[in-house]
């Protein structure tokens, strides 16, 4: 797989510089769910060295798919994606059925000191979450926040559930802690970034570089940028681009990636 960082890096030395991965996992299928694909989803995943991987729709669990599928994983998805590559990983179930359920996860390489899962959801059958984990920094003396977006497909929604994102940031994280926020927003109307800008001095890393927000979804001829990933107190950042493939065959998300120095 090819990858590619956008752009010249100008942090100077001394710092931490870590790279981030934020994908919608579909529960492990592709589009249409025709095909489980989490075995190849992982190889995927791994291929890109990220040192922070922001999950969406990955399952806890799900007791009938296990019977159905004869390589289904005897852990939760976000375990096996984790696997001996990321040391330390965080989950927040958002949707419960008889089944089983799923939500958002943050695997890392750094130390998860806490997290928790909160609850956005505003009313009817969607079930949504911001998964806000402080992370140890390795060589900075500090924590690094993360929170793991996945917002609403109504747009009454997800404006109460950005304001609830700007009150998380405001209330609960020091102005001067970096703070990485990515996910899936939904926002098709393109109107979170000045919202979190706003309210929080958050920048979306591939429309600072390039003019323009990531168009992800569909995956396979992408014409909507649902994705993001937004950054606050980091001393530069760069997107990086990542080949087509094999992602057009794993999720109805195309991934998106950068690098983020502090």
């Amino acid at each position: 797989m090819n990858t590619e960082i956008d752009g010249k890096r100008q942090g100077g030395p001394g710092g931490l510089t870590f790279r981030v991965l934020t994908v919608n996992v579909h529960k492990g299928f592709n589009f249409f769910n025709r095909r489980f694909i989490l075995h190849d989803l992982r190889e995927a995943v791994r291929s890109v060295a990220a040192d922070m991987v922001f999950l969406q729709e990955v399952l806890g669990t799900h007791a009938r798919h296990s019977l159905r599928f004869a390589d289904w994983p005897a852990t939760p998805q976000y375990e096996f994606l984790a696997d001996t590559i990321w040391t330390d990983f965080a989950y927040g179930r958002n949707a419960v059925y008889p089944d089983g359920h799923h939500g958002n996860a943050v695997l890392s390489k750094f130390p998860i000191v806490r997290y928790e899962n909160r609850d956005v959801s505003i009313g009817g059958p969607e079930r949504r979450g911001l998964l806000h984990c402080v992370v140890r920094a390795p060589g900075t003396g500090g924590d690094i926040h993360a929170i793991c977006v996945h917002l609403g497909l109504q747009e009454r929604h997800r404006v109460r559930q950005l304001q609830l994102l700007c009150h998380l940031v405001e209330k609960e994280i020091p102005a001067d802690a970096p703070l990485v926020v990515a996910g899936d927003f939904n926002d098709w109307r393109r109107r979170a970034g000045r919202v979190l800008d706003g309210c929080a001095g958050l920048r979306e890393v591939h429309a600072h570089a390039n003019g323009r927000l990531v168009r992800t979804f569909p995956a396979w001829c992408p014409v909507l940028p649902l994705d993001r990933i937004y950054v606050r107190g980091a001393r530069d950042h760069w997107p990086m681009r990542l080949g087509r493939r094999p992602w057009t065959s794993l999720s109805d998300h195309a991934p998106l990636a950068a690098e983020i120095a502090l």
